[in-house]
């Protein structure tokens, strides 16, 4: 397995997905499973982690051929919220797409180590 696209295919028909089914899971099309197993295209980021979340892979491995295939992320994960994050973004232009990617960041660096925010502080972010 040499590419993104052909670890994909593998990982996708080992787990027991359709290129339907997964693209359903995480909230695209299936014309882009179709083109990232026939390194046509390269998914974004938060796509990558979506089908690696919902395979249940190692991101190393899927991306890069690098470790197992079987190792799964260390961090809780919602599929939704990357899925209407990326019906979001993928609207916006290259500028304003690394623009949130900063705002991200900085938020992160804000919260420091403490990545869990309580429902009041997510309350209050929506607010602004």
């Amino acid at each position: 397995m040499d590419s993104l696209g052909s670890r994909l295919r593998y990982a996708r028909k080992s787990r027991g997905f359709t290129q339907i089914t997964l693209a359903h899971n995480i909230g695209v099309s299936r014309g882009v499973i179709y083109n990232v197993e026939n390194d046509k295209t390269v998914p974004w980021p938060i796509v990558t982690t979506a089908i690696c979340h919902t395979l249940k892979i190692n991101s190393d491995w899927l991306i890069d051929g690098k470790g197992n295939m079987d190792e799964a992320p260390t961090k809780p994960f919602s599929g939704h919220i990357l899925s209407e994050l990326y019906e979001v973004v993928k609207e916006l232009s290259e500028n304003e797409q690394l623009y949130l990617l900063d705002m991200i960041k900085a938020l992160k660096m804000r919260l420091g180590n403490d990545n869990d925010l309580s429902a009041h502080t997510v309350s209050s972010l929506r607010s602004t």
